[in-house]
């Protein structure tokens, strides 16, 4: 009988441990903060995903998202260019505050001030491990950077642990990854130099040498060629070091999968931003003709491939269901943006723009009004919202998601509707291209005067700039065709000292008024 007195309680006690070890561990998987990816593309236009209605390019990885998560239809960048757009989505602050959150060469300094606060900076307070991978042109250094020693401040001094970038964009120089600073692959026997105003002496340019190019320029791009490519800005050195366009895209998925590998077991924070299908597209030749669209459509597919490549190892990792993610991009499309590479030519019945007026550097709709997708599996219900949102109000929201308390300006906390719990959005919004502002009110939208072409000749893409006040009600003319502002005097009025009221620029005298 005795055996059997120990055999029970042996039993017993192994049934409380194993109680109270799920126990803890499920109690410690729910106290667990979410992990945060935030994916941002480059110039993916409102009408180039197939859950947003597009029909000659098929993103199943996005759509996975979109049909799974909130899928927004009046998400926003807040600026038409890429510069402005990340200042505001990792500040908050809306970047016409900031005079240097412009598009900026890949020798500008940081414009994010490193006491500034910022999403990695929050989320690290919060316990956070936080890394950027992908693109950064946010400026680096604080005036002139020597390539080839230490490069800071950057995105380290902004919040991030982790940090492998580019300096800028694909088609400018440097044409390097930066892993923490440090310019990775670089021979000390062969150092970068680096100019925007000038070439180095016996250096061969697009301009002068058509002959060694296999991508032809259209505009400004006839600078230093890499790769065959023709590049803004002038380079000499650091031939080890330089990147290979056609796996680039590989090569950051690789740095995001490792990333999540590594951290899985803490909460992390990841700013994955994608090069695609910012130009020159050089989509790797597993992906050339996966579209009819030429090299533009061909990058997405890539993309939308990388996304889900990198949802597997979200997956395999085992922790999709404790991740949130938001998709979105970082303005609006553009076709020909300074390359020859049949983008207009093969455009067909694509419409990028989704049945919106504009596109990248315009103040109409399709500048800013971006895909914008938030997901996280378990958590957030699949519905379609028509909340006004913009990627400003992330850091408030995020915040709010993890218990911080901070004091915001522009960044609202929209963690309800961000989670598909409500419906109410912003109530108004300033929007911002190439330093010229419009502003959002509901489904109002009002576009001050401004002197300029109409249409951005080069890229073919209407700016939004008219000598007359524009009022359009999004509601009933989503193309933006119809300018209500003479006939709704007393709604353009109202607008007008509202969005000064937000711009801080009172006018004693309205100039509305001499609609009247």
């Amino acid at each position: 009988m005795k055996w059997l007195v120990y055999f029970l309680f042996f039993v017993m006690f192994t049934g409380i441990t194993s109680s109270c070890q799920f126990e803890k561990k499920q109690l410690s998987e729910e106290s667990r903060s979410p992990n945060i990816v935030i994916i941002y593309l480059d110039d993916l236009g409102y009408g180039d995903v197939s859950a947003y209605g597009a029909t000659e390019i098929q993103t199943p990885n996005i759509d996975r998202l979109a049909k799974g998560g909130v899928m927004f239809t009046d998400g926003h960048a807040s600026s038409a260019t890429c510069t402005p757009s990340r200042y505001a989505l990792l500040t908050g602050v809306y970047p016409w505050r900031n005079k240097d959150a412009k598009i900026l060469p890949g020798t500008a300094p940081l414009i994010i001030d490193t006491a500034q606060v910022t999403i990695p900076k929050m989320l690290k307070e919060q316990g956070y491990y936080t890394g950027v991978v992908g693109k950064w042109h946010l400026g680096l250094g604080s005036g002139y950077v020597n390539w080839n020693e230490h490069v800071s401040p950057g995105p380290n001094e902004v919040g991030f642990d982790y940090s492998y970038i580019m300096a800028a964009t694909q088609d400018r120089v440097p044409t390097v990854y930066l892993k923490d600073g440090l310019v990775e692959g670089l021979d000390p026997n062969d150092p970068i130099e680096v100019d925007y105003s000038k070439n180095f002496e016996g250096e061969p340019t697009g301009k002068d040498n058509p002959e060694m190019l296999t991508m032809k320029w259209h505009h400004g791009h006839n600078n230093s060629v890499v790769n065959g490519i023709p590049r803004i800005g002038f380079m000499k050195g650091g031939e080890k070091a330089k990147w290979s366009d056609v796996d680039m895209a590989d090569h950051f998925l690789a740095k995001a999968q490792n990333y999540v590998k590594h951290h899985k077991n803490e909460p992390f924070f990841l700013y994955y931003a994608l090069q695609q299908p910012h130009v020159p597209r050089t989509p790797h030749p597993r992906f050339v003709g996966s579209t009819d669209l030429g090299p533009r459509g061909d990058v997405i597919v890539e993309a939308d491939w990388c996304i889900g490549e990198f949802l597997k190892t979200l997956e395999e990792e085992g922790i999709l269901e404790n991740t949130l993610i938001i998709l979105s991009s970082d303005n609006g499309p553009v076709l020909n943006d300074g390359y020859y590479d049949d983008a207009v030519e093969r455009i067909g019945n694509h419409d990028q723009n989704g049945g919106l007026r504009g596109g990248k550097y315009s103040l109409f709709e399709a500048g800013t009004r971006v895909p914008f997708i938030t997901y996280w599996k378990g958590q957030i219900e699949p519905k379609k919202s028509d909340a006004l949102v913009c990627q400003i109000d992330f850091l408030a929201s995020l915040a709010k998601m993890t218990g911080k308390e901070v004091n915001f300006t522009d960044s609202e906390e929209l963690l309800d509707v961000f989670m598909g719990k409500s419906d109410e959005g912003r109530k108004e919004l300033v929007l911002e291209a190439s330093t010229r502002t419009a502003y959002r009110q509901g489904s109002w939208l009002m576009i001050p005067p401004y002197n300029g072409p109409a249409v951005a000749a080069q890229v073919n893409i209407e700016l939004g700039n008219s000598l007359e006040y524009q009022v359009y009600n999004l509601n009933d003319d989503f193309g933006q065709r119809e300018n209500l502002a003479e006939r709704n005097l007393e709604k353009l009025n109202a607008m007008i000292a509202d969005y000064e009221e937000v711009m801080g620029t009172h006018k004693k005298e309205v100039e509305a008024l001499e609609l009247q």
